[in-house]
C-alpha cells in the first residue's frame, strides 16, 4: 500500500449538514453558511482547505526563517479559493497574500515569497490529483 501522509474522517448524524471531523486525537466541526442551509457551526470545507494551505505555507515560512535566523515576529496568510467559473483560466484558483512583521529587506521577502511556493500543499495543489470514492 502506497504511503498515507493525511487522514481525516468526517462523521454526519443527520444534523443538517454540520458533522464531526476527526483528525487523530483533534476534533472539528464542518458545516455549511446559513445562506447554503446550514447551521454555520464550523468552517466549510472549501474553508478549510484554505486553512490547510494557509498553514502548510506559514508553517514553511517559519521553519525558513528560523533556520536562517532573520527576525520575523510574524508571518501572516490569507488564502481565498475562486472557483474556475469564475476566472478567466477556468481553472480553480487560490490566490494567496503573505504579510510579515520582522526585519527584511527586499531580497529577504522576494526569497520567502520562493519558499511560500515550495510548501507541500502549494506543490500538490498544482498538480493533477485523482480522487477514488469506495463503499466500504
Amino acid at each position: 500500500m502506497s504511503k498515507i501522509i493525511a487522514t481525516a474522517e468526517v462523521t454526519n448524524n443527520g444534523d443538517q449538514y454540520t458533522s464531526k471531523v476527526q483528525v487523530n486525537q483533534h476534533s472539528l466541526i464542518v458545516d455549511e453558511p446559513a445562506e447554503k442551509g446550514g447551521d454555520d457551526l464550523g468552517p466549510a470545507p472549501g474553508d478549510y482547505l484554505c486553512a490547510a494551505l494557509a498553514s502548510c505555507k506559514a508553517i514553511t515560512l517559519r521553519m525558513y526563517v528560523q533556520r536562517k535566523k532573520w527576525n520575523v515576529e510574524q508571518i501572516k496568510v490569507t488564502v481565498n479559493l475562486v472557483l474556475g467559473r469564475e476566472t478567466s483560466s477556468g481553472n480553480n484558483t487560490f490566490f494567496c497574500r503573505l504579510n510579515f512583521i520582522g526585519d527584511l529587506d527586499q531580497e529577504q521577502q522576494k526569497r520567502l515569497l520562493f519558499i511560500a511556493n515550495a510548501c507541500p500543499l502549494h506543490r500538490m495543489l498544482s498538480k493533477p490529483s485523482d480522487v477514488v470514492t469506495t463503499i466500504m
